[in-house]
C-alpha cells in the first residue's frame, strides 16, 4: 500500500475516532469516516481530499510482541488493498486490531473487513 493511502496524521486518527461510523466484527474494530462528513465545506487544503480510502491501523501490545503485531499489520494492509482500494471509496478507515485477531488468516481478516466498510 502506497504511502498516500496512510492517514499519518494523530488529528485524522482523532477525528476518525470520534466522528467516524464504528463497526465491530468478531476480531476487529473499524471507524469510518468520510471526507464529506469531517469536512464538509471542503476546507481541508494539507491533505487530499480525493483519492482515498486511507488506512490508519492500531495494533497495540496486548495482541502480542513484535513480530506478531508487524505481521498482523501486514495482513491487515494486504486485506484492505483486497476489500476496499478497487472500489476507491473516498473514507478514512482506521482499524483497531483485538488480541484475537493475530489468530486469524489473512483471508479471514480481509472478510471481517470488508463485510465492515461495506455500505
Amino acid at each position: 500500500m502506497n504511502s498516500p493511502h496512510r492517514i499519518g496524521r494523530r488529528s485524522d486518527f482523532q477525528r476518525t475516532l470520534s466522528q467516524g461510523v464504528r463497526t465491530r466484527t468478531r476480531d476487529l474494530d473499524v471507524h469510518t469516516l468520510t471526507p464529506a462528513t469531517a469536512w464538509p465545506d471542503r476546507s481541508r487544503t494539507d491533505v487530499a481530499l480525493s483519492g482515498g480510502p486511507w488506512l490508519g491501523m492500531i495494533v497495540s501490545k496486548q495482541v502480542g510482541n513484535s513480530v506478531v503485531r508487524h505481521r498482523l499489520a501486514r495482513r491487515l494492509r494486504a486485506a484492505f488493498r483486497a476489500a476496499v482500494l478497487p472500489g476507491g471509496a473516498e473514507a478514512y478507515v482506521v482499524v483497531r486490531a483485538r488480541p484475537s485477531a493475530a489468530r486469524r488468516s489473512a483471508d479471514e481478516l480481509a472478510a471481517q473487513l470488508s463485510k465492515a466498510v461495506a455500505p
